[in-house]
């Protein structure tokens, strides 16, 4: 259903600029507070029925889809398993599915959208066109979908204890020894956002943060007029998890990080985490906008409550290497020419062997800068090609891109 102008009826829209309830018919603002529908104590009671009771055929042909019909004109709405809010593509009025969040757990809080449509295609324009190795045609993108989308998570309180074992090397002399560290402690972690959705991957959720959890709003479904949404569906276990997973990132990062060694690695742990009970269900706001490149979907992410984007895009790869190459060239021919021109100064007077000694060590600290170079350069490869298969991934992209409207 829809939430009405007192003035005219028209459906109310919420206003991430003024943080309002607006009516694009008659320009009347409301809080979200103020405005509450006649006809939601009738309707929250609604429910949506599953496509194959509509339309007949099997419960497998329609996947995980129900029609709820819009409050405004009486059209269908198709909805999936989760969604709690959606726009009607008849009347483009939006409509909250009560149902789903009066039958189900409700959200104790709402983190409404602060950045709007045009701010978040914007910051994402602003920020591609800063890409020295972005192809042009992606500079010159136009957006084919832009959502924004209320994601449900469980912002929870954990202890988190551990003991790990840290395999890494040890310079001795000329030679590198493999060394082996233990570590153990515990963590306590406070107000850490845990995405509630299946449908999204929780390492896209993540990259979102961070949040403004202050800002938390307590739960209207004003808020969500205008925007889509979906409910939790994960399971405590499936929190726990999750909660697991992210704690131990934290946990490993600072544990290599006390050990004095390189390419320190976490090569055996026993972890364990214990959830308080003062979680926190809220609801968190995101943009998400696509383009294709190649007829490729690209899928970027905006926080809805500060602007920060998330993505990985198509890039030069024969410019970049091609770059890498002549810069570790470049740094090696004069890397070759200092040390021959500088070289006879330092030595000047002293033992043959101590100069071959002397040598020695800048020849391995020139080698060791280049490796380090390119290293350095490897790992930005890798990072790069992870966030593209984020940005690329198909289930990200449907999760968006079958939103009516």
């Amino acid at each position: 259903m829809a939430t009405l102008c007192k003035n005219c009826s028209h459906a109310l829209v919420f206003d991430p600029r003024t943080q309002k309830m607006v009516c694009s018919a008659c320009g009347s603002t409301f809080r979200p507070e103020e405005v509450e529908s006649e006809s939601k104590q009738y309707r929250e009671n609604l429910q949506a029925e599953a496509m194959g009771e509509v339309y007949g055929g099997q419960k497998d042909d329609f996947m995980d889809c129900y029609v709820y019909a819009c409050s405004e004109c009486g059209g269908e709405i198709i909805i999936n398993g989760s969604e709690a809010s959606t726009t009607c593509v008849y009347c483009g009025n939006p409509n909250v599915v009560f149902s789903r969040i009066a039958k189900q757990k409700c959200p104790e809080f709402v983190l409404p959208f602060s950045i709007t449509k045009d701010e978040a295609i914007r910051r994402v324009k602003d920020q591609i066109s800063r890409g020295f190795f972005v192809p042009k045609e992606i500079k010159n993108f136009s957006v084919d979908c832009c959502r924004g989308i209320y994601l449900p998570y469980w912002i929870v309180n954990a202890t988190y204890s551990d003991a790990v074992v840290i395999k890494g090397s040890v310079k001795q002399g000329k030679n590198s020894v493999t060394h082996y560290f233990g570590r153990a402690g515990k963590m306590t972690l406070k107000n850490l956002p845990i995405d509630a959705s299946r449908a999204l991957s929780d390492e896209s959720s993540s990259k979102l943060e961070p949040f403004s959890l202050e800002r938390l709003k307590p739960f209207d479904e004003d808020y969500l007029a205008g925007f889509y949404s979906n409910v939790s569906d994960v399971t405590y276990s499936d929190l726990r998890t999750a909660t697991l997973h992210r704690a131990k990132e934290f946990f490993d990062e600072d544990a290599i990080g006390t050990v004095q060694a390189s390419g320190n690695v976490v090569v055996a742990s026993n972890p364990s985490v214990r959830l308080d009970n003062d979680m926190v269900y809220a609801m968190l706001p995101a943009w998400f906008i696509t383009f294709k490149y190649k007829g490729k979907p690209n899928t970027i992410l905006v926080n809805g409550d500060n602007g920060k984007v998330v993505c990985g895009l198509p890039w030069k790869k024969a410019l970049f290497y091609t770059l890498l190459i002549v810069v570790g060239i470049l740094i090696t021919v004069a890397a070759f020419f200092v040390f021959k021109a500088t070289l006879p100064l330092f030595f000047t007077g002293r033992r043959s062997h101590s100069s071959n000694n002397g040598r020695g060590r800048i020849i391995g600290i020139l080698v060791a800068g280049i490796v380090a170079l390119f290293s350095v350069g490897i790992r930005k490869v890798v990072k790069v090609i992870k966030n593209i298969n984020l940005t690329q991934d198909k289930a990200m992209f449907n999760f968006m891109k079958k939103r009516q409207g």
